[in-house]
Parts: structure tokens; C-alpha cells; sequence
């Protein structure tokens, strides 16, 4: 009989302890560290909730999950050998310990918007702006997600303006065409002015951390759009950080924004070195390559690792040679920071 009852007990539920602070909170039952976090109103990092993106990554510092789906498809191989769980994936299997650095909560608006202005900036790019209802407060890096009527779910654009104190209902992103996708090709074929889009945000754990060594920053296609908000923030508040600012393309035709870095440069206090990175069609002048292949050149370009911050924006491949490339030169994990640009085509949910 007690053996009977000792089978039938119901197991104690998992408590979560974030390292560095007072933060605790208990696990439901078969959820997940993210949706536990999230029902207790703490504003975790996060974006896809199936496991694709990454941006729930988390480091366990000590207990046992259970992964819904295996890390190994979204985190690299050094990510994993340090300890990281995905949150939106790990079934705690005992009491947690985990670092990660929460966002700012409480923020989150939900608003109505029409689609004000386009403009082509590459052949598959472009800049999309959005007039809001209600103003929007973000930090530089941050996203919105986007819904419209008919949509068969959201979708997460960057913002590429810097912010604006105080909030605003103008909303700038970079949207690249994904062949087939839902919304790019309505956007990129046709008039969308009238139809009426929902917005939320906002969303998302890339900014700029706090610190005074050198910034690495590394990016491809609609990659850049976080990274002109971060860096047109960061001239505005008068950041004197050396940096070198990576972006990658296959041809000439794929680099855009360049008037508008050059004038970041020239407002920049400290170096600031632009390196476009073609990987298709040499072109004089320019560099030719994989864009994480400049990583150990850039990296010697700012004095070393040393107090070295990245940050990287774009597809996940080229996120994951990255952060391979970084690690290799001696970069910490923690002060590797990425956004990976995953699309429908990418995502299992």
C-alpha cells in the first residue's frame, strides 16, 4: 500500500532561480521554463516558442531538464558544451539554476497600423514604415510582430530607426522577400495600404549591453535593420566605443544603406570601420568571402577580445559560423549577442 501510494504521489513541482538577483518562480507541470516565466509576468527573451530561433537562450547553471526538442537543432556545438538550454524547450526534471538576462516588463502595446511608405533598398529588400495608432516604446534592437487579416500568424520585423523618447507611431522596418511567403509577396506585388495590420512590441533581448571596450557587429540581408537602429542610437547617445560593422551579400547589388552607415561613421566617437563582404562576385574594392570569415581580422583590428562585445544579425547560418568563429578567437559566450532571422519556412509551428 504505501509503495501504491509512493507510485501515485504527485511529483513536487520545479522552482526556477535566475542567478544575480531575487527572481524565482515555479513550473507548472509538464511547461516549460518559457511559459512558466511568461505566466509570471517577467518579460523573458523570446520570439518563435518552437525552438528555431534561439532567442530564449539560457545557460544552466545547475538541475536537469528534459528537451522537448533537442537543443542541438537550433544551439552550436560551443553553445551546448557551456551549458545552454533552449527555455522555450526545457521541462525542468528537478529545482533550476539558470543565468539570463531578463528584458524590461510591462512595456508590451498592441495597436493598430497601416502601411505608409516603401522603398526599395536592393532588389529583394525593402524598407517598410508603418503609421501606428498608439505610440511604441522600444530599445535600439528590438521587434514588433506583425499580424493582418487572413495572416496564418504573426511575423517579427526589426525596427531599423533609433528611438524615440516619450514613444512612436512611426515604425520602421526591413523586409526581405522570402520566395512563396505570405506577406513578402503581397508586399513586394502589390498596393497593402488599406489593409488594416495589428502590431505588437515591444519584443526581443538584442541591444547594446553596457560596457566601454570595442563593438563587433556582423550582419546579412534585412540583418542590418536592428543593427541601424542600435548604432543610430548608440551616435546618439554619444557611445565612444571602437567598432568595426561586418555586412554581408553575395554582389555589389546586395549592399544597401551605405549613405547612411558613412554618416553614422562620421558621427561615430572612436573608430568605426564599415567592411562590406561580397561571397559571390568579386568586385574591386571590396572584400570576398563568407562575412564570418572577416571575424579573426576584425577582432585584431579592434586590439583583441579583451573587453569585446558581438553582436550579429541574419540568417542562421551565418549566426552559427559566427559564433564558431567567435569562440574560436576567444570571445566569451556571454558577450555574444545574436538575432537570428528565421522565417516561415524555418519554423515548425
Amino acid at each position: 500500500m504505501n509503495l501504491l501510494k509512493k507510485l501515485l504521489a504527485r511529483k513536487p513541482l520545479s522552482r526556477v532561480r535566475i542567478a544575480g538577483g531575487e527572481v524565482e518562480f515555479e513550473v507548472g507541470r509538464n511547461k516549460t521554463v518559457l511559459e512558466s516565466a511568461l505566466e509570471n509576468g517577467l518579460a523573458y527573451p523570446h520570439d518563435c516558442t518552437v525552438g528555431t530561433c534561439g532567442a530564449c537562450r539560457t545557460r544552466l547553471l545547475s538541475g536537469k531538464v528534459d528537451a522537448i526538442t533537442p537543443f542541438g537543432y537550433t544551439l552550436s556545438r560551443e553553445e551546448l558544451e557551456a551549458g545552454y538550454i533552449l527555455a522555450c524547450q526545457a521541462v525542468p526534471e528537478t529545482d533550476l539554476e539558470i543565468a539570463v538576462e531578463l528584458g524590461e516588463g510591462g512595456q508590451t502595446l498592441r495597436t493598430t497600423a497601416r502601411l505608409v511608405a516603401l522603398r526599395e533598398l536592393t532588389h529583394d529588400i525593402r524598407e517598410a514604415s508603418w503609421e501606428a495608432e498608439a505610440k511604441l516604446s522600444y530599445r535600439a534592437g528590438q521587434y514588433m510582430n506583425v499580424t493582418w487579416p487572413g495572416a496564418p500568424g504573426p511575423r517579427s520585423y526589426s525596427f531599423s530607426g533609433a528611438p524615440v523618447e516619450g514613444g512612436t507611431t512611426r515604425l520602421t522596418t526591413f523586409i526581405r522577400k522570402v520566395p512563396g511567403g505570405a506577406f513578402t509577396e503581397r508586399l513586394f506585388g502589390e498596393d497593402m495600404s488599406a489593409v488594416p495590420f495589428a502590431i505588437d512590441g515591444p519584443h526581443g533581448g538584442f541591444w547594446l549591453r553596457e560596457g566601454e571596450g570595442p563593438i563587433l557587429l556582423i550582419s546579412g540581408g534585412s540583418g542590418l535593420s536592428p543593427l541601424m537602429s542600435l548604432l543610430s542610437d548608440a551616435v546618439a547617445h554619444g557611445v565612444a566605443r571602437d567598432a568595426v560593422l561586418l555586412f554581408g551579400g553575395r554582389a555589389e547589388r546586395d549592399l544597401y544603406c551605405l549613405d547612411e552607415i558613412a554618416g553614422i561613421a562620421g558621427q561615430w566617437r572612436g573608430s568605426f570601420d564599415f567592411r562590406p563582404v561580397l561571397s559571390e562576385v568579386e568586385t574591386p574594392g571590396r572584400r570576398f568571402g563568407m562575412v564570418t570569415g572577416e571575424i579573426a581580422d576584425a577582432i585584431a583590428t579592434l586590439g583583441g577580445v579583451a573587453g569585446l562585445q558581438a553582436y550579429l544579425c541574419g540568417p542562421p547560418g551565418m549566426i552559427d559560423a559566427g559564433v564558431a568563429a567567435l569562440v574560436a578567437a576567444g570571445v566569451p559566450l556571454g558577450d555574444i549577442h545574436y538575432d537570428k532571422f528565421t522565417d516561415a519556412s524555418t519554423r515548425t509551428g
